[in-house]
C-alpha cells in the first residue's frame, strides 16, 4: 500500500496498491481510442491576485509582497462586461494560494474594500460576474472546507489542480505545496458537491509512478463524492522562471492515455491546447480542449497565447470529430435528478435570457 506525502495530517483516506500502480504503467496509446467528440469553454481570465504563499520553481503567476497586484471591483466588472459581449459564458477566476501576512499591501487594500480575506472578496467578485452574465469557476488553490463554503453557491463549478502527490524539489522552500493539503481540497469539494476540475502536471521532477498515483489518487476522490467534471493533463513549459525543459511528445501521449485508462468515462481529459501538441494527442483519449479566452491571455502562462476558435475548429475537422462548445460545468450534473449540484443563484443564471434567448440554453442545445 502506497503512502500520499501528507494525507495523514489531513486525515485523507486514500489507499493504493502497488498493483494498480503497476497495472497503469502498463498502459500505452494502443490501448485507447480517440473521442468521439471534443468540447471547449469560452472564458474570460481573472487574476483576482497575483499574491501566493508558495514559490514554485516553474511559476510565473505570483509576485513578491510589493508587486503583487490585487484586481478591483471595477477591473473585473469591465473584464467581464467584455466577455460577455464576445459570448464568453465562464468567468474564470483565479490567484495565487492565500496570501501570507508578507502580503501587507494587499490585506490592507482588501480590509479598505471592506473584506478580512480574500474568500469573503472572491464572492464578491463571483457576484459581480454573475450580475454581468457569466457562471463564475473559481481555482483559487488550496482551500479550507469553510472557504470553499464561502463561495460554493456562487460558482457554476471549481477546481484546484492537485499536480503531483510526490514531493518535488519544485515545491521546496519554507512555503512548499502539501500533496495531502490538495487532496483534502478536492475532498472538500466532494463533500460540499461542488462540480470540480483538478489535473496533474507533467514534467516537474516526478517520476512515472508518481504519475499513476496522482491519478489514481484523484480516481478514488471521484468514485468517492463524483463529483470530478474533468482531469487536465498539463505539460510544465518553460519560462523565465523555469529551464528544466518540456515533456516530450512520447511522455504526453503516455501519459494521457493513461489518464484515459485511469478515469471513468464521464470524466473528460482535458490538455491545454496552449501548452502541447494536441494534435498529436487526440487519439490518446482526450476529449475536452478546456477553456479559452477571445478576450484575456492565459496569466499563469503568459507566453503562449490561446489558440483562437479557428484554430480548435481545425484540430477537430483535421481530426474529423464534432467540436462543441460547453460551459463552465458540465451537462451532467444539470441533469442528474438524484442530486442538487447547482446552487438557485447559478441556476437561475442559467435559464435567465437575453435579448437573442437564453443564451446557456444555446450552448447546451448545440451538443443535444
Amino acid at each position: 500500500m502506497r503512502s500520499i506525502p501528507g494525507a495523514d495530517r489531513y486525515d485523507v483516506d486514500i489507499h493504493i496498491r502497488d498493483e494498480q500502480v503497476e497495472n497503469l504503467l502498463d498502459v500505452t496509446p494502443d490501448d485507447v481510442t480517440a473521442p468521439a467528440e471534443l468540447t471547449f469553454a469560452k472564458n474570460v481570465f481573472l487574476p483576482l491576485t497575483t499574491a501566493c504563499r508558495y514559490t514554485c520553481t516553474y511559476c510565473t503567476y505570483f509576485d513578491a509582497p510589493g508587486d503583487a497586484s490585487l484586481m478591483s471591483p471595477y477591473d473585473i466588472r469591465t473584464a467581464v462586461r467584455r466577455g460577455a459581449d464576445a459570448g464568453c459564458t465562464e468567468a474564470l477566476f483565479t490567484f495565487g494560494d492565500d496570501p501570507d501576512d508578507r502580503y501587507t499591501d494587499v490585506h490592507q487594500q482588501l480590509r479598505d474594500w471592506g473584506h478580512e480575506s480574500i474568500h469573503s472578496y472572491l464572492r464578491e467578485a463571483c457576484e459581480i460576474a454573475l450580475n454581468e452574465g457569466l457562471l463564475p469557476h473559481s481555482n483559487p488553490g488550496d482551500q479550507t472546507r469553510e472557504q470553499m463554503a464561502e463561495v460554493a453557491d456562487v460558482n457554476a463549478s471549481m477546481g484546484v489542480m492537485l499536480e503531483t502527490t510526490a514531493n518535488v524539489q519544485a515545491h521546496a522552500g519554507p512555503r512548499s505545496k502539501s500533496p495531502g493539503q490538495r487532496l483534502n481540497t478536492i475532498r472538500n469539494a466532494g463533500e460540499l458537491e461542488i462540480p470540480f476540475t483538478t489535473g496533474i502536471l507533467v514534467g516537474l521532477g516526478e517520476d512515472w509512478e508518481d504519475r499513476a498515483e496522482s491519478l489514481l489518487a484523484i480516481r478514488r476522490l471521484h468514485d468517492r463524492y463524483d463529483h470530478v467534471q474533468e482531469v487536465i493533463v498539463q505539460p510544465v513549459v518553460e519560462n523565465e522562471r523555469w529551464q528544466d525543459g518540456t515533456p516530450a511528445l512520447d511522455v504526453m501521449r503516455r501519459v494521457v492515455a493513461m489518464a484515459r485508462v485511469a478515469l471513468p468515462e464521464d470524466v473528460s481529459v482535458q490538455v491545454p491546447p496552449n501548452l502541447a501538441p494536441v494534435r498529436d494527442l487526440l487519439d490518446c483519449g482526450i476529449d475536452d480542449l478546456g477553456g479559452v479566452s477571445p478576450v484575456t491571455d492565459d496569466y499563469i502562462n503568459p507566453d503562449y497565447e490561446w489558440p483562437a476558435l479557428r484554430e480548435l475548429e481545425s484540430i477537430a475537422e483535421d481530426a474529423d470529430l464534432p467540436l462543441f462548445e460547453r460551459l463552465p460545468v458540465h451537462e451532467r450534473f444539470l441533469e442528474d435528478e438524484e442530486r442538487e449540484w447547482l446552487s438557485p443563484p447559478i441556476l437561475e443564471a442559467i435559464a435567465a435570457s437575453d435579448e437573442a434567448g437564453t443564451r446557456y440554453r444555446r450552448v447546451l442545445d448545440q451538443s443535444a
